[in-house]
């Protein structure tokens, strides 16, 4: 589920299967990659990959909207948008105009601890690319005009995408304002239409020095090129950027979750009613991590689910039931504190309480007894198939925002090549023990959409 940013488009691309290297066997495969670190900080990945001539390179910042200023809602996403104003040696909007004119497509979005730009452009086009990243990393066009402009137009988006859409915002935005306590985790990340207006040119320009700076970057290069000359290139056109002072990070840990929360919203431009259950996940990389990242696939991904089973094709309360671990990505790339979110709409003669019961009647013998191992060679057999879905996306930018992830947040992108070893290691007695933890009712919370007023609208604290 793609939500912020992508906007800026230029052309459509067909996304093609990525050709796996070499196996290690019949049942595991090795993504080739180099990983090494400029002088001035920047995290540098390069992974060739020959099965078509184009290049998918992308760059990552350590700033997300979970640590954008307070007050300031909305601010990393507007900064997103800022970044194709101009740079030193391109024009506004001549970034997009460089890359569509050679064959490419481009694009940029906001996420909760990162924001990405990324261009998929023919192989022999990877210097003049490089140049265009380094150029806006090296500056930007930062002026009142630019500033305004782009201010009425996330204005616009927000208004678009979430104040007049029936549903607009959830779960994806509501939710983690609902579910969490940390405000870093818990503000409206989109941003505050106050806000967004309110942000002025050296705030903006203080932004850019604190957190788009090499030592704040990850750059991932995959596709059909040479990783000596790549290096050359990326020497040539990066090394010489300045670093910033280290950024101070904020605690963004969320307490352990004691009592179920309750909560509703009235949308006046829904139809029908609909409901959102999350619960807190564990931390990224321990075993219970990789055992939830199974759970979903159990619960809520594809028609053979536990969830659609019971809630579409047994109780017919709907038609449809999404959600997984981090709606705007995927379980890989995101730092801080995650939701497993699961969601539907429904008629109005089912109630929540009958919703939420007959998801607890699914989720019980997950926490109460180890899961059944056929049950759980399948849920691996379908994570493998996403994975590799995810990995082949657009002609290597799915391998490359991995591997833009793994260096950003672990300092390590080779963790790419241990997923399925992790998987693998999941038992169904850790899938119990995990599920005993982390899918408790005390660790849930429950929004409820209605179509009109029913009293007191509950909202976020925060």
């Amino acid at each position: 589920m793609k939500i912020f940013g992508y906007v800026l488009m230029c052309c459509a691309l067909a996304a093609t299967a990525l050709a796996a290297p070499a196996a290690k066997s019949a049942d595991s495969f090795n993504i080739p990659l180099e990983y090494f670190k400029l002088p001035n900080g920047l995290k540098v990945v390069l992974s060739p990959d020959h099965s078509t001539p184009t290049i998918a390179l992308s760059v990552y910042y350590n700033i997300g909207f979970r640590i954008e200023p307070r007050d300031r809602t909305g601010f990393a996403h507007l900064f997103e948008h800022m970044m194709f104003q101009g740079s030193q040696n391109l024009g506004k909007m001549e970034f997009i105009r460089l890359v569509q004119q050679n064959g490419g497509v481009l694009n940029g979005s906001t996420r909760f601890d990162f924001t990405n730009y990324f261009e998929v452009v023919p192989a022999n086009k990877l210097e003049t690319v490089l140049w265009a990243e380094a150029d806006r990393m090296r500056g930007l066009a930062i002026n009142e005009d630019n500033l305004r402009n782009q201010q009425g137009v996330v204005g616009n988006e927000v208004k678009v995408n979430v104040i007049n859409r029936p549903y607009g915002g959830f779960p994806w935005l509501d939710m983690p304002q609902y579910a969490n306590t940390n405000w870093y985790n818990a503000h409206n990340f989109y941003g505050d239409l106050k806000d967004i207006e309110a942000a002025t040119l050296p705030e903006v320009n203080q932004f850019f020095k604190t957190y788009y700076a090499p030592n704040n970057a990850a750059l991932a290069v995959v596709g059909d090129f040479d990783p000596v000359e790549a290096k050359k290139f990326i020497e040539k056109y990066f090394s010489s950027l300045p670093s910033s002072p280290p950024v101070a990070q904020p605690d963004l840990t969320e307490p352990r979750q004691e009592k179920e929360k309750r909560a509703s919203k009235i949308d006046p431009l829904a139809k029908r009613p609909a409901l959102a259950v999350a619960y807190h996940m564990p931390d990224r990389n321990t075993p219970e991590y990789y055992a939830m990242g199974l759970i979903d696939q159990l619960l809520v991904q594809g028609d053979d689910s536990l969830l659609y089973q019971e809630l579409v094709k047994r109780r017919a309360f709907t038609g449809e039931v999404t959600g997984g671990i981090n709606l705007l990505g995927n379980m890989f790339n995101y730092k801080g504190p995650m939701l497993w979110t699961v969601s539907l709409i429904h008629d109005s003669a089912s109630t929540p309480d009958d919703i939420v019961g007959a998801m607890e009647s699914v989720i019980v013998p997950l926490r109460t007894k180890p899961v059944d191992q056929a049950l759980l060679d399948r849920a691996l057999v379908k994570f493998r198939s996403s994975l590799y879905d995810d990995l082949g996306a657009l002609n290597g930018f799915g391998r490359a925002d991995m591997l833009a992830s793994f260096a950003l947040f672990d300092d390590n992108p080779s963790r790419i090549n241990d997923i399925e070893a992790q998987l693998r290691k999941v038992t169904p007695t850790l899938v119990q023990k995990t599920a005993a933890e982390y899918l408790r009712p005390e660790n849930r919370t429950v929004l409820v959409v209605e179509t009109k007023p029913a009293g007191t609208e509950t909202k976020p604290g925060n």
